[in-house]
């Protein structure tokens, strides 16, 4: 017993070893959980040793404030280590004032344009222009970024760990969040509650109604009432008030469509303890961030801010800070965590400062990442009015802007790839200043393919005469903001026919399209007149077989008057008249135009179409005469030869009509069935073969012609295409045409896998412009399509439908489009 009073003794002298005096705040490591922990604080019979404030949230619940009237020393050095402390810091105080950032004078014109304007465009949120069109955004290309990647920020939370945000900003208003305010363990993280209940918030002002600007404190240069810019800028307490709403707008000048999450763990006077941002590292890991703008930055060294920003990059979260603005070279922290964190320096925010070192910033490749805008800034402020602010705390939350736009690109994008992307960087005088200057266009450009350039064409397609000439326009549009020079090129041009473009090449701008005109100049053609006259005319030349008759009738008539009024010459004049009657009888009918087989009417042809399906599907058939039915019509007689394909018994030709069609009806089969198909009238019979296949599904798609005008003598090649693969075997596609001027094979076999074949098609010598339908059939589909064959032609360029192909090129990058163009 005297030896347990004595251990008592002992630790109790231990444990008032330092003498009393108030508490410090400690961030301590322990083995034990929360409860295990306020009861090892408070011994039993022995003094308080500390009190556990709460958790800071770290994920294994290991990490706490506690307050202790014992230093670190004490703390760590207590005997048996009965608080469990694996590690233990002081939670120190950090301030985001910087006595070396006095903002210069101001001249009104830094926000003079006070004109409302929607931004993002097309949306209902109004800013300022000068805020929306500022240089900086320019420098930094952040329209152009956001228009050549279509990314604004949407669906990416951007934390920001500062002062808070004015909630009722009608900038921000519309993509704020909740948040949550560390300094008063409540939700919301609004800095308005910084306010004294006595201060009289001014009237929202507009482009009439604002002053000037005035200095409202070290970080900004509002556009306020005068006697609340005084209140707070005479007042310390107000110090950093106002400091969250304008990072926050900058945040939302380069991704207006990403969610801001306000952090509050700073107060108005800009103190924050170290403890509450770590707290607020843990709450943007655990509230779905993914970009952490940190805006301050101290000088000592932390294990647990190092650890919890490790865990947050573990994560996919791209942390962000600001350099600091002492103007020297010196460490800092969090920017010098490079591993976990971006650390960011301020250049001058015009495009002649743009290149410059802002003299308040402080640089050194240990905690410079890279360089943004910190001069000038014109953001948004409390009060629902605009403040322009001086300072690596508004160049840091460009990068952030650009690390949301950066994860809009690449959702899985770690802190390495982001920071990698960054780098993409305009170039800087001077050392010291990391990667350079933040560019986003070069940043984005390098988590994608990188630059390119989509082509196009208007109009789709011409139709001209030879001799005439064609003209298109082509644009090249760029993609991922490409700066590229595209050189054209034309192919597909028809024989006597020549392609230019003009301008040969073009310098995109990373926005606009470039355009170029194309032209076609063809070559005027005459026609070549038939040798003999024909013997046979066609159905569409009996205007030919007309004018003869019409010919040879008058020759009759002046012989007939010849051999009355020259009697002499009777005898040669009957000879002429004889020879005259016969030609026009032979013109007017006697030798033109008389149906096959002269006489009474029979069976002239009988036709499928299609003539192959798939076992189910029907096909037509159609019986033509050699003449007009006679009255009551004539009944053609119909038989099959197989049970696969059934037929009427027979189909009526009704009285006048010259022919009538009937269905075929197929039943499925297991194999490829020829079956014939007869038809009987006026003692003569016709057949024709109808092919039944398996049912299939790979239908025919289409039949296509090039070209689809030719001159007679001329090919032209046919493309069949399925609708799929063919299958083992290949497709057989039935081919047929509806006149002689144009032959095409019986059939094209598609090979197996493959989906398209082609063939050819051969013309004969036409006196006219002649159209043919090119028929065909698989799978129980028929598709047509119209070749039109022309008279030949001497010299020019050829009728017909060609397409012509517009390339652009850029190094080893090509596109293409394609225009038609149709030459009568």
């Amino acid at each position: 017993m005297k030896r347990r009073m004595l251990l008592v003794g002992v630790l109790v002298a231990l444990f008032w070893a330092t003498p009393a005096r108030a508490d410090n705040q400690f961030i301590v490591r322990s083995t034990l959980g929360l409860q295990a922990l306020q009861t090892a604080c408070n011994p039993p019979l022995l003094a308080s040793i500390c009190t556990v404030v709460g958790g800071l949230g770290d994920p294994l619940g290991q990490v706490f404030l506690i307050t202790s009237p014992l230093d670190l020393t004490g703390l760590l050095n207590l005997v048996g280590n009965p608080l469990g402390i694996l590690d233990a810091e002081v939670d120190q105080v950090l301030s985001l004032v910087d006595l070396a950032n006095l903002v210069p004078s101001i001249t009104s014109a830094l926000m003079a344009d006070r004109t409302e304007v929607a931004y993002p465009a097309n949306s209902g949120t109004m800013v300022w222009n000068s805020y929306a069109t500022q240089p900086a955004a320019s420098i930094v290309e952040i329209q152009l970024a956001q228009s050549a990647f279509n990314v604004t920020g949407t669906g990416i939370v951007v934390a920001d760990i500062d002062t808070g945000v004015d909630p009722n900003h009608p900038a921000l208003q519309g993509v704020l969040l909740a948040g949550y305010d560390f300094t008063r363990n409540q939700a919301g993280g609004s800095e308005m509650t910084d306010l004294s209940p006595t201060f009289t918030q001014p009237t929202p002002c507009d482009s009439t109604t604002c002053p000037a600007p005035v200095q409202v404190n070290q970080s900004s240069a509002a556009i306020l009432d005068q006697s609340s810019a005084a209140i707070l800028d005479t007042n310390t307490q107000y110090a950093a008030f106002g400091h969250g709403t304008m990072v926050m707008g900058v945040i939302h000048l380069v991704a207006p469509t990403a969610q801001l999450l306000p952090l509050k763990a700073f107060k108005s006077d800009g103190t924050a303890d170290l403890s509450n941002i770590l707290r607020a590292i843990y709450y943007a890991v655990q509230n779905n961030a993914s970009v952490i703008n940190m805006s301050f930055d101290v000088k000592t060294a932390s294990t647990e801010l190092k650890t919890a920003l490790d865990y947050a990059s573990q994560l996919l979260l791209v942390a962000v800070a600001s350099a600091g603005n002492d103007g020297m070279q010196e460490t800092v922290y969090p920017a010098a965590l490079q591993n976990d964190v971006m650390g960011v320096a301020s250049v001058g925010s015009t495009t002649a400062s743009d290149g410059t070192r802002s003299t308040f910033s402080n640089f050194g490749d240990a905690i410079v990442w890279v360089a943004a805008p910190g001069e000038e800034i014109v953001t948004t402020y409390p009060f629902s009015t605009y403040a322009a602010g001086w300072g690596t705390s508004f160049s840091a939350p460009f990068v952030s802007g650009a690390a949301a736009l950066a994860r809009s690109l690449k959702t899985s994008i770690t802190e390495s790839e982001a920071a990698a992307a960054v780098a993409h960087a305009a170039p800087l005088s001077g050392a010291g200043m990391g990667n350079g200057r933040l560019d986003v266009v070069p940043a984005l450009q390098s988590l994608t393919s990188g630059p390119d350039f989509g082509v196009s064409a208007t109009p789709t397609s011409n139709t001209i005469t030879a001799g005439q000439t064609a003209s298109y326009t082509v644009s090249a549009t760029p993609a991922n903001a490409s700066t590229q020079t595209v050189t054209w090129s034309c192919s597909g041009a028809p024989a006597a026919a020549t392609c230019t473009v003009s301008p040969g090449s073009v310098t995109l701008d990373g926005t606009h399209a470039a355009t170029a005109t194309v032209t076609l100049t063809t070559t005027a053609r005459a026609i070549s007149p038939p040798l003999l006259w024909p013997r046979a005319a066609p159905p569409s030349s009996k205007w030919l077989l007309l004018a003869a008759c019409f010919t040879w009738t008058v020759v009759l008539l002046i012989l007939c008057h010849l051999s009355r009024a020259q009697r002499w010459r009777r005898a040669l004049a009957a000879a002429a008249g004889l020879l005259a009657v016969s030609l026009v009888v032979y013109s007017c009918g006697g030798g033109y135009g008389g149906p096959p087989g002269s006489g009474s009417t029979t069976l002239y042809s009988i036709g499928l179409n299609p003539t192959s399906v798939n076992g189910g599907a029907s096909s037509t058939g159609t019986v033509t005469l050699s003449g007009a039915a006679p009255s009551g019509g004539a009944v053609v007689s119909l038989s099959s030869s197989a049970s696969a394909a059934a037929v009427p018994a027979s189909v009526t030709v009704a009285a006048g009509a010259t022919s009538a069609t009937f269905t075929v009806t197929t039943s499925a089969v297991t194999a490829a069935t020829p079956v014939t198909i007869t038809a009987s009238y006026g003692g003569t019979t016709k057949t024709t073969l109808l092919t039944v296949n398996p049912a299939t599904a790979v239908a025919l798609s289409s039949v296509a012609l090039n070209p689809a005008t030719v001159n007679g003598g001329s090919p032209s090649t046919g493309t069949v295409t399925l609708s799929g693969a063919a299958p083992s075997g290949g497709a057989v596609v039935s081919l047929s045409s509806s006149a002689s001027a144009a032959a095409v094979p019986a059939s094209v076999t598609v090979a197996a896998g493959a989906t398209s074949a082609t063939f050819t098609v051969t013309t004969s010598a036409v006196t006219a412009a002649t159209p043919v339908t090119i028929t065909a059939s698989y799978g129980g589909t028929t598709k047509t399509t119209l070749l039109t064959v022309n008279p030949a032609t001497t010299g020019g360029t050829p009728a017909g439908t060609y397409m012509l192909t517009i390339t652009g090129t850029s190094g080893t990058t090509s596109h293409s489009t394609t225009v038609t163009v149709v030459v009568n």
